[in-house]
């Protein structure tokens, strides 16, 4: 029984340090501002707790961007397995759902970086998106080398371009999506399928 209680209590822990660090970066300009301390104080735990839940700064902005993007993830699977659309449509859909992530998540997403969570190619989510891309653009007549273009489809949308593109280029998001939907059109060619246009979320 002590030792259901101290599971419950360490998954509370967790979702209540998720949820301050939710909340204290969305708040704040950039995830930087934000320490450690802060989280803890705001969570209602101690400081050791972060550490022992999530390792270091770079677990916990991991954690958090896993949990950001597993209702983005679900939603992508249903849609993909509902096959309403076109192969071609689906890369579309796919990669502007990750455009969308990464712009609503620019910020937190570069932070994850500087933070030294290591080569955004080992990601587990890079590993997803880039799967589920690579197997849509099987069914795509006339791409060759599904594995490469999956790749360099996804280093169109990088974090980081995504912040220097807004933040810096002040390109607003809508036109980010629309250059990436003609982008996509071009890689993809003229194959016998003719390519959607980028729907509205």
């Amino acid at each position: 029984m002590a030792q259901r209680t101290e599971r419950a209590d360490a998954l509370r822990n967790r979702e209540a340090v998720l949820a301050a660090a939710h909340a204290l970066f969305a708040a704040s300009d950039s995830p930087h501002s934000v320490s450690m301390d802060d989280i803890a104080a705001a969570a209602g735990v101690g400081k050791g707790t972060l550490f022992r839940r999530f390792g270091d700064r770079a677990g916990l902005i991991g954690a958090v961007i896993a949990s950001r993007l597993e209702p983005v993830q679900r939603a992508v699977r249903e849609a993909q397995d509902a096959a309403a659309s076109s192969p071609r449509q689906r890369v579309l859909d796919l990669l502007d759902a990750s455009l969308r992530f990464k712009i609503e998540n620019r910020n937190l997403m570069s932070a994850a970086e500087d933070a030294g969570l290591g080569s955004p190619y080992r990601a587990e989510h890079y590993g997803w998106w880039h799967g589920i891309l690579r197997d849509t653009l099987d069914q795509v007549p006339g791409v060759p080398a599904a594995e490469f273009t999956a790749h360099a489809l996804l280093a169109a949308i990088r974090a980081d371009l995504v912040a220097h593109l807004i933040d810096g280029q002040k390109m607003t998001p809508e036109a980010l999506r629309s250059s990436l939907a003609a982008y996509v059109d071009t890689v993809l060619g003229n194959g016998s399928e003719p390519s959607g246009t980028r729907k509205e979320a």
